[in-house]
């Protein structure tokens, strides 16, 4: 039996991208990606059938916030900022 290969959804999106517009034929897009012809046009299906939920109400384009990283993100930016301010009044007072 062979293994069943996985591919990340964000690269799923840009090769039925690429199919949607149309630059490359199937045959190139198969050879540049490797990727089997019934797999593309599932991808593509899915893409035009799905699209519209992007721009569904209330839909929130940026996950990284609602997957618990909010807070690492805050902790970053205040500790970024207080080293921003601390180096500033360093420079500040080497420049009299």
């Amino acid at each position: 039996m062979s293994k069943q290969k996985s591919y990340t959804k964000e690269f799923k999106f840009r090769v039925a991208i690429e199919m949607i517009k149309g630059d490359l034929t199937i045959a190139e897009i198969i050879s540049k990606y490797q990727v089997p012809r019934s797999v593309l046009s599932k991808w593509k299906k899915q893409l035009l059938d799905n699209g519209p939920e992007v721009y569904k109400k209330g839909n929130q384009p940026v996950q990284a916030y609602n997957n618990g990283n909010m807070e690492k993100l805050h902790a970053t930016i205040g500790r970024l900022k207080v080293e921003n301010d601390f180096l500033q009044q360093a420079s500040s007072k080497l420049m009299l």
